[in-house]
This record gives C-alpha cells, structure tokens and sequence, in this order.
C-alpha cells in the first residue's frame, strides 16, 4: 500500500489544502502486509473525517491502510475543516470543493476507477453525516455510502449548529444540507447501498434511530448496525470501519 500526503492547490477554496491517499500496491517481500492490486485502476472510497479532525486522522486512529489493503482499494480522505461538508455562508466552498473539484483532481493526480459501481463514500460523525448528504443528492456517483456515528439530524440538533455558525450564519441550514428532507424526498430506486452504524452510548443515537425511521418511512433499505454497545470514540470507529469495508461491493473480492 502507497501512502501519499498531497498539497495541491483549491481553485473553489481559493487557498492550499491537502489529502491523504492510500493506493493499492502488490508486494511479494513486505512482512505482516499483504498487498492486493490488479492492472484494471482500484475501486475507491472517499473517507471523511469528523468536526475536530483533518485529513491525516484515519490513518493515525485506525489501521484503515492495513484494512483497505487486503481489499485492493484506495482512500481518499480530504480534508473538510469544520464545515459539516457544506459551501459556507462565511468561509469556503466545500462542498463544491469535495463533489466537483476534488473527483477531478484526484482522478488527474492518480490512477483509480471513476465507475460508479467502484465508487464509494464513508465518514465519521461530521463526515458520515457528509457522507450520506453526498450520496443522497448525488445517487448516481456511488455503489454505496456509509455513515458511522453519523450527525444525521441538525435541523433538531441546536447543539450541533451552534458550533459552526459559518456554515448556516446562524439560521436552519437550507434543504439540500437537511438529511431528513433528502431522504423524504429520494427515490429509493436510484440510491445506491446505504449503512448506517451507531453505538448505543453514542450521543448522537437518537438522531440516528429518527433518520432510520424516515428512511424506513420512504421504503429505504438501509443496512443497520445501532444496538450494539458504543461509544463517539475511536475504539468503536476503527472496529465499524471493518465491517463497512467488508459490505462494500468491490467488484472481484
């Protein structure tokens, strides 16, 4: 496995920002690694990291690079600052950053697959909430999506909002950053594979449980993994990332 940390400069940001890529390598000496790579580009996941993380968290949490290894895919973990993955009303573009500019970037900088059916997304708390807004109003990019400790209810959550008044200015953030509303109104057919994951300590549990229920409500089949115990930490992430790497449909494993 490749790790590659890339400064790059954001036209949309307007400023430098950076990723952690892991790109699949086969090896035949390396000890207690085994590599998996093909001569067709890897699947690729987009992993998002969490309101007080940045690019390099995953890999310095969890063993995603071993994980992602065995499974001949590549990471994608950009960085999104505080911005719940959204255009700021006082800051960045971030979410035309991490859905137009960055898949452009990241398919002219290295060799991966851009078919959706090997095109994935995932994130913690923060990034599962972004996870899942990406998937849900852009359908036709992924194979699946997965939120782990997902903020999937901020219309409700004052808490929540009241920490990054950038984003929304303060006010109720617009229907196209509401998970609630997105999911009201998808069309089941052309989603693509849906996870949700939250441990029943988590705070964020009860949001989890009311976006299952709307989801339910619309005829969305979600995979489900919330009555396990669990906590908002990183012991609880760097187990569920496992099982979502397993469920990802990667073509040939």
């Amino acid at each position: 496995m490749a790790l590659v940390t890339c400064h790059f400069f954001s036209d949309v940001l307007q400023v430098s920002t950076a990723m952690t890529v892991l790109l699949p390598q086969a090896t035949r000496s390396q000890i207690g690694l085994s590599g998996v790579a093909d001569d067709a580009p890897p699947p690729v996941l987009y992993l998002l990291h969490g309101l007080s993380d940045d690019e390099t968290i995953w890999t310095r949490r969890t063993s995603i690079e071993r994980y992602a290894a065995e499974k001949g895919l590549a990471v994608v973990m950009p960085r999104g600052g505080r911005s719940f993955y959204a255009d700021e009303v006082h800051g960045g573009a971030y979410w035309t950053h991490l859905t137009q500019e960055l898949p452009e970037l990241v398919s002219s900088f290295f060799r991966v697959s851009t078919r959706r059916e090997d095109t994935f997304v995932a994130g913690l708390s923060m990034g599962g909430y972004g996870a899942l807004k990406w998937a849900l109003r852009e359908p036709g990019r992924f194979a699946a999506a997965a939120s782990l400790s997902g903020a999937l209810d901020i219309v409700s959550d004052q808490g929540l909002r009241s920490v990054v008044p950038q984003v929304w200015g303060g006010g109720p953030p617009g229907t196209g950053d509401d998970l609630l509303g997105l999911v009201a109104a998808a069309d089941p057919a052309a989603l693509p594979a849906l996870s949700v994951a939250c441990g029943t300590e988590d705070f964020l549990h009860a949001a989890n449980l009311r976006w299952l229920d709307a989801a339910r409500a619309r005829g969305i089949d979600v995979r489900t993994d919330v009555d396990r115990a669990g906590d908002h930490d990183w012991g609880y992430w760097d187990a569920t990332i496992q099982d979502v790497l397993d469920w990802l449909p990667i073509r040939g494993r």
